[in-house]
């Protein structure tokens, strides 16, 4: 069973172990952060509850069974019913579906409680995983594009679709 859990301060070491931790595994599907992230993270943590404070945007960390954060799970630019979804899930928690369920989860809430209608999503061309994930949970694929000089892909979940994945 896994949890989703608003962002808050006190997720902020944990958090950076997270990030730190994963780094290259993640680097070798989305674009790497960069090292002023990691040496800036306090303020950039702050700068991420402000956002979220000011309703733009819903930040999530994902928490397995054990309570050990394993992923993150972020919608952004909340705006006119819609948001961005972005998630990343730990190599260690790789193809146990977590990533499948967190975004599951959070498309729960932005059709309820967040009261949005629609969400996007990118992802790299190689990044297969990725792309199952979205499928799973019913979004349909849009359009290519470039994210950060690398050949990408944009997804979108109309969220009123009773059925998604069918």
């Amino acid at each position: 069973m896994l949890s989703l859990e608003l962002l808050r301060p006190d997720h902020a070491d944990a958090l950076l172990a997270f990030e730190r931790t994963n780094r290259a595994y993640f680097a070798r599907s989305v674009p790497d952060r960069g090292d002023a992230y990691f040496a800036e993270f306090p303020a950039r943590h702050g700068a991420l509850l402000a956002e979220q404070a000011g309703g733009t945007c819903r930040f999530h960390v994902v928490r397995d069974a054990d309570g050990e954060l394993v992923g993150r799970v972020n919608l952004v630019d909340i705006a006119d019913g819609g948001a961005e979804l972005g998630y990343r899930v730990a190599e260690s928690a790789g193809g146990r579906g977590i990533a499948t369920a967190a975004v599951a989860e959070v498309c729960r809430l932005a059709a309820g409680p967040y009261g949005l209608r629609f969400l996007t999503a990118a992802t790299t061309v190689d990044n297969a995983a990725s792309q199952a994930v979205l499928a799973r949970n019913g979004f349909r694929f849009r359009q290519e594009v470039l994210l950060s000089e690398r050949p990408g892909l944009t997804y979108r979940r109309d969220l009123a679709d009773p059925h998604p994945t069918r």
